[in-house]
């Protein structure tokens, strides 16, 4: 695919279908993550796959949605915050580095004619339990990833070019 088919056709799927994801393919989606930027190339993040139907299953404590559960994969990005870049006013730059992690790994599923949704609103230390982080490590963003048992129009709710640029100055 294309990549500005890519980014057209990303969407956030919240249906789907029990079929497993062939290892080539996340190996792929793990590898786009892999490779993402990060402040002073410090690559910060840690991915961790939960596959086990009992584990996705104990995921509604985490997200009070069920249909994240459905996924046969869900993907969890943390980050290692004693690892992440601070600029020199204090500002931490992990959550920043994660999420340009899971941008390329959803933008990579795309192309793998797989579905994802960006979950940042879970419960935080429900996550840290079930998943038993240690204290430095911090769930930053969670996506389940499958075939999309639902179909979405690609560009219906994205504003116009027009109302988000600005040239020169505001």
């Amino acid at each position: 695919m294309d990549f500005y088919d890519v980014v057209r056709s990303r969407r956030s799927i919240r249906a789907y279908k029990p079929a497993p994801i062939e290892p080539e393919k996340l190996d792929r989606i793990l590898q786009a993550g892999r490779l993402a930027p990060s402040a002073c190339n410090l690559q910060p993040w840690a991915f961790l796959l939960v596959t086990d139907p009992g584990t996705r299953k104990d995921f509604i404590k985490v997200y009070k949605q069920p249909w994240l559960c459905e996924a046969p994969v869900i993907l969890v990005i943390c980050a290692d915050t004693k690892k992440a870049w601070k600029r020199w006013d204090g500002q931490e730059y992990w959550q920043v580095d994660c999420a340009i992690a899971m941008q390329n790994m959803i933008s990579a599923a795309t192309a793998e004619g797989l579905g994802t949704c960006w979950i940042a609103a879970f419960d935080e230390p429900a996550c840290v339990k079930l998943l038993n982080l240690p204290a430095h490590i911090r769930p930053v963003v969670i996506t389940p990833i499958g075939y999309a048992a639902e179909t979405k129009d690609p560009v219906a709710d994205r504003l116009p070019l027009e109302d988000i640029l600005h040239r020169e100055r505001w």
